[in-house]
């Protein structure tokens, strides 16, 4: 799977995993994106989609 919205962006961000003795270590946040068949120049074309932007109506998926 992608790791990058086509239509806002959005992608792996980074940062510190903190446990309760407030040890840290590094990782990595993954935005919840999908392959969809969406409507790109009036033809329908397979990208990758957060599920925000499938949400708000972003994009015009094929059917």
């Amino acid at each position: 799977m992608a790791k990058k919205c086509a239509i806002c962006g959005k992608g792996q961000i980074t940062g510190n995993k903190v446990s309760h003795s407030n040890r840290h270590s590094r990782r990595t946040w993954m935005p919840n994106v999908k392959k969809v068949r969406a409507i790109v120049n009036g033809s329908p074309k397979k990208i990758t989609v957060c599920t925000r932007c499938l949400r708000s109506g972003k994009v015009e998926r094929a059917i």
